[in-house]
């Protein structure tokens, strides 16, 4: 790829909604600002619950056909975000979703969960590259929340990110690139405690509210070392979550998945820098502080 913008920016995740998700905002932002932002999901989310009635047919217990949609939910999600670059590991179809930690999907040869992480790096090296970001971001060691396609995204990202940067390794994937910055993503204790009591007081039609254990990467207030303000694209990230119907259901500042746990859709996201150098004082206020253009 050439003609690159000055500030490229690499997120790896597991499933087409966990993006938008974790990093709706954080998206939003950088594509506004001109950065290259590249998205590559690991997997279609064949195997997700699906909330509305009428695409109950879609399920992996019935047609089969969840991912096939799941793709199309991702695609308006990412023009809602204003994200140009976005890719399936290996290909769309290539793994599958392993479903969740446990179940017998987890044992499908091509679930994601079963992949041979150097070969899936591979096929992540060959993107990082062809765009050669300074910043990559995905999960923490625990997948978030143990989800084996997160834990898996995970070891595939960083495995990935080590690859690039070896001359020795496949030079027919390209030169090889060293990133500057890898980033985890997390949630301080603080604020997602706050969410939660505002979402009481709001009194809303979910079944019921989660409970901060319930979200993935809550993390101690101090190991917080990036926070990005994306509320002046709150209604770009609404509206990506809004996008991924069959998994997302929106009120207002908050949402539920399948399990209609009402939980606080955040417009400030947060980080835990994972490999490379803080660019000022913490936490940051931008995943490009302290990188060379």
């Amino acid at each position: 790829m050439t003609d690159l913008p000055s500030r490229r920016l690499l997120l790896v995740h597991a499933h087409p909604d966990d993006e938008t998700i974790n990093n709706g905002a954080t998206m939003a932002k950088y594509a506004a600002e001109g950065a290259h932002v590249t998205l590559v999901t690991c997997t279609l989310g064949e195997e997700g619950e699906v909330i509305p009635s009428g695409l109950a047919h879609l399920a992996a217990d019935r047609e089969d056909t969840l991912g096939a949609y799941r793709m199309g939910e991702l695609a308006a999600a990412m023009a809602e975000l204003g994200v140009t670059d976005h890719r399936f590991l290996g290909g769309h179809g290539r793994y599958r979703d392993s479903g969740m930690m446990g179940l017998g999907q987890n044992d499908r040869p091509d679930s994601f969960w079963r992949a041979d992480v150097d070969a899936a790096a591979a096929e992540l090296v060959e993107v990082v590259r062809q765009i050669r970001p300074q910043v990559l971001v995905t999960y923490d060691r625990n997948g978030g929340y143990g989800h084996p396609d997160h834990i898996q995204a995970h070891r595939v990202a960083m495995r990935a990110a080590g690859l690039a940067a070896e001359p020795a390794f496949r030079r027919d994937l390209g030169e090889p690139h060293t990133i500057d910055k890898i980033y985890w993503n997390c949630l301080p204790r603080s604020v997602v405690e706050a969410g939660f009591a505002k979402l009481r007081e709001a009194g809303l039609s979910f079944d019921g509210v989660a409970e901060p254990e319930d979200l993935p990467g809550v993390v101690d207030d101090a190991e917080v070392t990036a926070r990005i303000d994306g509320r002046e694209y709150a209604a770009a990230k609404t509206a990506a979550m809004r996008a991924h119907a069959t998994q997302i259901a929106v009120d207002g500042p908050f949402f539920a998945l399948s399990n209609d746990l009402g939980q606080p859709l955040l417009v400030e996201e947060y980080y835990q820098l994972a490999a490379g150098k803080p660019g000022g004082e913490l936490p940051e206020a931008d995943l490009f502080a302290g990188v060379a253009r």
